[in-house]
């Protein structure tokens, strides 16, 4: 018994205190959804869940936004994906409170955090613009003649934030959340 128990604190010693990077990915996907479905899809009404149906590439019925029972179906369905962003900040939020058991205030001030929050964010924008902007084609950033350069730049904005997000949470000294308040800046971490 005596040699597991050794085993476990080797390998919890190897792989290090449960930290913030999933946590801030699984925040940095569910506000950047937020982001795109506010600004987008009801604020500035650019597109809906299902506004490109009818030259998408897995066949599915096209609902015109630009009709009452269009517009009611897209509706729906951005209702479901404002679902999909509220559970993934929800997740995001529970992953943190349970990993963050001292100093709670100063993980909201960590670049560490922050950085992985906007790398969640880009990561969204890289996978939403990848998967429904191209390969299913269900809707674009800004749809008609110039809509390949929208989803391009939707894109490219995404690979910004994840390497920013990768780089601001690098720039900042390791954030242990079990660690006391003071004992991270001596290395005691009873």
């Amino acid at each position: 018994m005596a040699t597991t128990e050794a085993g476990g604190a080797a390998w919890a010693r190897a792989t290090g205190p449960a930290g913030l990077q999933l946590p801030g990915i699984v925040l940095g996907v569910g506000l950047g959804g937020f982001v795109d479905g506010i600004l987008l899809h009801q604020l500035l009404q650019w597109h809906h869940m299902l506004t490109s149906t009818n030259h998408d590439r897995i066949g599915v019925k096209y609902y015109s936004p630009h009709t009452v029972s269009g517009l009611e179906m897209n509706t729906v369905w951005d209702g479901i994906f404002h679902a999909v962003c509220w559970i993934a900040v929800l997740t995001g939020l529970a992953i943190l409170y349970a990993r963050v058991t001292h100093n709670r205030r100063a993980v909201w001030t960590s670049r560490v955090l922050w950085g992985w929050i906007l790398a969640g964010w880009g990561l969204f924008n890289l996978v939403e613009g990848l998967l429904d902007h191209q390969i299913l084609g269900i809707h674009h950033v800004h749809g008609g003649p110039q809509q390949a350069w929208w989803d391009t730049g939707f894109l490219v904005l995404g690979g910004l934030f994840l390497i920013g997000g990768y780089l601001l949470q690098s720039s900042d000294r390791p954030f242990d959340p079990t660690t006391p308040r003071g004992a991270e800046r001596t290395g005691d971490s009873t």
